[in-house]
């Protein structure tokens, strides 16, 4: 039987009935590229060679290291990404995240679940 759900320290993924990956980091967690390459793996592996969208919620993310936001510019199993956050903090993380390279799908920075997968399910038009 396929997986629908892996969980690590200090992320879980999951793919739900509705075809969205949701990713979810633990309350003020530190993201380390040990971290960000396992949270991918985690998509890749749920996906099993197929591209679906993808929800990170980011509430409450304590730091992203540079490290991490360079392997977040890798290419994984999302065919977008909505990063959801409710924080000036959370922002500002997905400003770093969003902003000055090169992104191998598109991204947005949503306040709220509702928003955020109202334009994973649009067409993506690009």
């Amino acid at each position: 039987m396929k997986r629908n759900r892996v969980e690590g320290a200090k992320v879980a993924v999951t793919l739900g009935n509705d075809g969205i990956i949701r990713l979810v980091w633990n309350w003020h967690v530190r993201i380390e590229a040990i971290d960000a390459h396992a949270a991918m793996a985690a998509v890749d592996e749920l996906a099993d060679g197929r591209e679906y969208p993808m929800l990170v919620d980011m509430t409450s993310t304590a730091s992203l290291s540079r490290q991490a936001r360079s392997v977040f510019s890798s290419r994984c199993a999302a065919s977008r990404i909505a990063l959801v956050g409710s924080s000036p903090v959370d922002r500002i993380l997905a400003n770093w995240v969003l902003s000055g390279q090169k992104l191998p799908c598109p991204k947005r920075f949503f306040n709220s679940d509702a928003e955020a997968t109202t334009w994973l399910r649009a067409d993506p038009g690009w």
